[in-house]
């Protein structure tokens, strides 16, 4: 029947058009024993953390999509507090703050979110999340059954949770999340805070519960989560976790793809044979949701990471590195398991597991509905590969890894076998430039302001005796000038030599800079262990007046521990003068001190760049401390992401057209031990197992957003405390150097050959892929291709005894000149160099 059709007044068309474009049908998202449920039905599902203030918000969709195209089904990230509420109600959700935008992207990607409110959110980032204003509220505990902190904590959340309602934002409603969190990781710490820790705890859950979400809220590392919240786990591994009841489901809320880095600490990294076999082992083990913390880890831009010493990049070695590109074949891989593992949902959403022990640190699970639906998982927890038999066929098990088989029968993936090719990044270094065409080209050499030593401001206050810095700057500079001025007669006993002495100091940290009459006389700096500083720095005074100046610098609040917000910051003494022959002293700590919070310059607003009190002549003042540095550039050419390399500086801090990049510090050097230069997966992880870059800066490039950056025309300001040369300050642009692969015969076929190959009697064998990483590149050329046995890795292949003399011009005719290419990986391709042996290709290409 053929709808007749009648006229509609606008005013109404209107109010249909509204209807239409606001009425949404809600997806009803709860629980049992086995997963999450949506709409009656079990899911398995597969998220990853982006943090959406450690990128930005021109970043958003390509992470969100890359996520997406790396078989994600969730985007889960924190709310960060002290962004949103710098000062108590006063908001701030622009910009990189803006949470409902990048919620509404990942709706509009066909993901789900969840939302870890928190609001304590660790992260390494600034204080935990927690607005330092908090820490003033008179009677406040925090994170304990507090009443000042319990309406606080209740204010916010309520706050974030009805913005999202405003926006139609739960499942509920239609939106994305599926999710949320309430605290963060309590149980670790929770005993130190007694009896009242439970009474919190039960305070929190039922207040989340409130809030009314219309979605299932998690605890995560909190045992005694009270029902419905579901209780989760956190770590490199989560296959033994058991939730706390038998109606709720196994869920993994932090898988950490990496780890932190701090500032003097080597880079560490974690093999992806590990971080696969931690997921199959997960879902092997009974589990249904899984998040890989993180997924994209980005930039603590600002003043934002936490620590104390945590690095600017927080880059976790995530599967999408820092820069928004994918890590391969870190990304690969996962990808590939993510699909093995959704070729098993039907089975795994279906039954409860049967396990099997095949022998000593061997395992097989069965999700078997009994109805022809059958999925299994192979598991060789051992450092030795063996064979083993399962369902009367023969199995070779590699150690340390999973073999999956969706039908119970054929492997479609092992956990220690690639498929997926491996990218090498190239950097290209560049001066800081401006056309010298341009108008921007006259004025623009560096030019400077010297910031001045010690009290140089109005508001500077004097009190008796040494105060700790975190209460009396509130954060809102890591800088406190300390100053003192002592009359020196020139007898008294803690002189030698006439007026050397020694400068005793201890300070809660984080470093510290001391100045004798306006000159640097020692330097100290805590480190990510300990951020305490004890410094001994011998000293010449003068008759009559000298003035001590302490510049203290925290470099981030400390973001985790039992009663972290009482952690203190700066110098608190003993303060000494003292003579290292006869032990004669003078404590100047309980002395009338005068203080300065923050800089001179940052109450100027130098990092900006418009004042109009910068210098520019031709004797620019280098290796000198405490210098504000400004230099127009133009931006790189091209679109290829931007760093900073600030080799030739000491520490500091670095804004780009009034936007801070971090704080920078290439000369805190990572230990000269501890790195390997290739790092067996196979074992038990840790932080510390897979480490590189040792005896260099434990940071040597800073993240510049491409949005941050204007053709020409742009201003970059360093504030530099220690002292360093601008000049050497270099544009670091990141290509695509080579991308490799290296695929056994032994190798299954790729994942994506699965469906296919199920249907047809005839089964594909292991194949080499490449392919370009950008849609305009073709492969120009074959670097290196070996079939036999060759060795090394990306980069440094290099032939076995056994080769075969026609793989080279095999890959080329195969792969030059397209974007892509498949090979297979058999003697029917390449002849049989070598009977007998297993063999493999080794192919190493570019792209233009």
């Amino acid at each position: 029947m053929r709808a007749a059709n009648f006229p509609i007044p606008s005013l109404l068309r209107s109010v249909l058009l509204v209807l239409l474009a606001t009425t949404s049908f809600g997806a009803n998202v709860t629980y049992d024993h086995r997963a999450i449920v949506i709409d009656g039905k079990r899911r398995v599902l597969i998220s990853g953390s982006i943090h959406y203030p450690r990128s930005t918000p021109e970043m958003w969709p390509d992470l969100i999509q890359k996520s997406k195209d790396g078989g994600l089904d969730v985007i889960q990230t924190y709310v960060f507090w002290n962004l949103h509420e710098p000062v108590r109600n006063q908001y701030n959700f622009e910009g990189r703050n803006d949470l409902v935008k990048f919620v509404k992207l990942v709706g509009e990607a066909g993901l789900y979110v969840h939302l870890r409110i928190g609001p304590y959110v660790c992260a390494e980032w600034n204080y935990g999340g927690f607005p330092l204003w908090l820490h003033f509220i008179p009677g406040i505990q925090i994170r304990t059954d507090n009443e000042p902190f319990k309406a606080e904590m209740q204010r916010f959340t309520a706050k974030i949770v009805d913005m999202m309602k405003q926006e139609n934002l739960y499942a509920s409603q239609g939106g994305p999340i599926i999710l949320s969190q309430i605290e963060n990781e309590y149980g670790n710490i929770d005993s130190a805070y007694g009896s009242a820790a439970n009474l919190y705890i039960k305070w929190s859950a039922g207040m989340a519960i409130s809030l009314d979400t219309g979605v299932p809220w998690v605890m995560c590392q909190q045992s005694d989560a009270p029902d419905p919240i579901i209780n989760t786990c956190n770590g490199f591994y989560c296959d033994q976790f058991t939730p706390n009841s038998n109606t709720k489901p196994k869920m993994w809320t932090e898988n950490w793809s990496g780890w932190f880095l701090p500032f003097g600490g080597a880079v560490p990294y974690r093999p992806v044979e590990d971080l696969a076999f931690a997921v199959a082992r997960f879902y092997q083990r009974g589990g249904t949701f899984q998040n890989y913390y993180m997924y994209h880890g980005g930039t603590n831009f600002g003043r934002t990471s936490g620590g104390p010493f945590i690095a600017t990049s927080y880059d976790y070695d995530a599967p999408i590195d820092e820069y928004g590109i994918p890590r391969q074949p870190k990304w690969g891989h996962l990808k590939d398991v993510h699909k093995a593992i959704k070729l098993c949902e039907e089975a795994l959403v279906a039954t409860d597991p049967t396990y099997t022990s095949l022998g000593p640190n061997l395992e097989a699970t069965v999700y078997n509905t009994g109805s022809g639906i059958c999925a299994a998982f192979l598991a060789n927890g051992g450092t030795s590969d063996v064979t083993v038999n399962f369902n009367s066929n023969s199995y070779h098990l590699p150690a340390w890894s999973v073999s999956i088989l969706p039908d119970c029968k054929n492997v479609v993936l092992n956990t220690a076998k690639i498929n997926s090719m491996t990218l090498i990044p190239s950097f290209t270094h560049q001066a800081l430039n401006v056309d010298s065409d341009s108008t921007e080209a006259i004025g623009s050499d560096w030019s400077w302001i010297n910031e001045p030593v010690g009290i140089s401001k109005d508001d500077a206050f004097t009190k008796s005796g040494l105060l700790e810095q975190i209460n009396t700057t509130a954060d809102q500079s890591d800088y406190l000038w300390y100053s003192l001025s002592i009359d020196i007669k020139g007898d008294e006993p803690f002189l030698e030599d006439g007026f050397e002495t020694i400068l005793h100091v201890e300070s809660l940290g984080h470093a510290l800079r001391a100045f004798i009459n306006g000159k640097l006389a020692g330097t100290a700096n805590g480190n990510s262990g300990n951020a305490k500083v004890a410094v001994e720095i011998p000293v010449t005074l003068v008759p009559g007046k000298n003035t001590i100046d302490f510049l203290s610098m925290t470099v981030g609040l400390q973001n985790y521990g039992a009663f972290f917000d009482k952690w203190g910051a700066g110098i608190t003494g003993p303060v000494e003068l003292k003579s290292s022959n006869n032990g004669n002293s003078i404590d100047l700590s309980s002395q009338q001190w005068t203080y300065q919070i923050g800089l001179k310059g940052e109450d100027l607003g130098l990092p900006t760049g418009s004042s109009s009190q910068w210098v520019s002549q031709p004797d620019l003042p280098k290796n000198q401390p405490l210098i504000w540095y400004k230099k127009l550039f133009d931006a790189p050419a091209g679109n290829d992401p931007v760093s900073v390399d600030f080799t030739g500086m000491g520490k500091g801090e670095a804004w780009i057209n009034g936007q801070s990049i971090g704080r920078y510090w290439p000369t805190y050097i990572s230990p000269n031990s501890g790195c390997t230069d290739s790092c067996d997966y196979r074992g038990t992880y840790k932080s510390a197992k897979c480490l590189k870059n040792c005896g260099k800066p434990s940071q040597e490039l800073y993240h510049v957003p491409r949005s941050w950056l204007q053709s020409s025309g742009n201003t970059l300001v360093l504030f530099e405390e220690i002292g360093g040369d601008p000049t050497q300050v270099a544009f670091v642009t990141r290509q695509m150097g080579s991308l490799c692969s290296h695929v056994s015969e032994s190798h299954p076929s790729p994942v994506d050959m699965w469906n296919s190959a199920s249907k047809t009697e005839t089964k594909p064998g292991p194949t080499l892929s490449l392919t370009c990483p950008y849609t305009n590149q073709v492969i120009s050329s074959i670097k290196f291709a070996s079939f036999g046995t060759p060795s090394g890795s990306c980069g440094s292949f290099s032939h076995g005894q056994c080769s075969s003399a026609r793989a080279l011009s095999i890959v080329q005719k195969a792969c030059i000149g397209s974007r892509n290419c498949s090979i297979p990986v058999s003697a029917s391709t390449f002849g049989d160099p070598c009977g007998g042996v297993t063999k493999s290709l080794a192919v190493e290409a570019s792209c233009t």
